[in-house]
């Protein structure tokens, strides 16, 4: 009976590690939030301003879709992008029959387009699945798809200000995770677009779409894929206004209509999305899913 009492728990071990993240902890500490020298403006990246974070832990990488397909055989879960039955595709990597489908596309943004059957299971259409990318980011995941994954995992998404900081990895006032020159020595630490975007990404990082995560190198913190590959949901309601007073743990505003995401994809470029910064941010909908939009998780307790 041992012997089997001892295998039991093996597998248990072994289902634990699958379904949970390494978690690093990130000691809390002051820095400097956002940029007075802002590269999109708009978006309000400014004004720089002094923050407080407390201690917590963060998952080293970003929600994989191993990860989420453990949670969704744990729950029988039903993403958001599943229940209105499409989801938005970049066109570049859509299969020309899924292509010929399509009768409209954003209009601010033609190389979105929304396609029927495109969720987490199925990244690039209906005609794709996630077989060979379990190691990737899980994609086509809704603010409230995420919510929901946290809290299943006892953790919760990372307010702005958290994630902000995780990413700067302990180095201040800088572009990136890891200092002011996007390719150090012509390496590249992000997966980004290269080339010319939306017509032609040259894949210099050894990536068209997502990769899998952990493949480029960690910042001071420890932390994979801060910039690039997907984009990440935190908990802050979005807002372009800012105080510049000195703030501890602000959590963003009480409401609003759109979610903080941050750190950019694969498909930032600087000529058209120059977001894969840690400062830089943008925003959706929580209902909103995308074919390069995913999560990770804090903690507040050790794990």
């Amino acid at each position: 009976g041992c012997i089997h009492w001892t295998a039991w728990l093996l597998v248990k071990k072994l289902k634990k590690l699958i379904s949970c993240t390494q978690m690093v902890l990130i000691s809390g500490g002051e820095f400097l939030m956002g940029t007075d020298n802002p590269g999109i403006p708009a978006d309000g990246e400014g004004p720089q301003r002094l923050v407080h974070v407390d201690s917590f832990y963060m998952d080293i990488q970003e929600v994989t879709n191993q990860q989420f397909q453990s949670f969704v055989n744990a729950t029988g879960y039903i993403s958001e992008a599943e229940k209105f039955g499409d989801s938005f595709v970049f066109e570049g990597i859509l299969s020309e029959s899924v292509k010929n489908q399509i009768t409209q596309a954003v209009a601010a943004a033609p190389w979105w387009l929304p396609v029927k059957g495109a969720n987490w299971r199925h990244p690039d259409g209906p005609d794709s699945n996630i077989t060979d990318r379990l190691d990737h980011p899980v994609l086509h995941v809704s603010w409230a798809d995420a919510f929901t994954y946290c809290t299943w995992a006892n953790r919760r998404l990372p307010t702005e200000a958290e994630w902000e900081y995780a990413c700067r990895g302990g180095l201040e006032d800088r572009l990136y995770p890891w200092g002011n020159k996007l390719n150090p020595k012509g390496q590249h630490y992000a997966n980004l677009w290269q080339g010319d975007f939306p017509n032609h990404n040259s894949a210099e990082d050894g990536y068209i779409k997502t990769s899998p995560v952990m493949s480029f190198p960690a910042n001071g913190f420890g932390l994979y894929d801060m910039v690039g590959n997907a984009w990440e949901w935190t908990s802050d309601w979005w807002t372009v206004h800012h105080t510049t007073d000195p703030q501890h743990n602000p959590t963003g505003p009480p409401s609003g209509t759109d979610k903080v995401k941050k750190g950019g994809s694969y498909m930032c470029h600087k000529s058209y999305c120059y977001r894969y910064r840690c400062a830089a941010r943008s925003q959706n909908t929580p209902d909103s899913a995308a074919s390069n939009l995913g999560f990770r998780c804090v903690s507040q307790g050790h794990r």
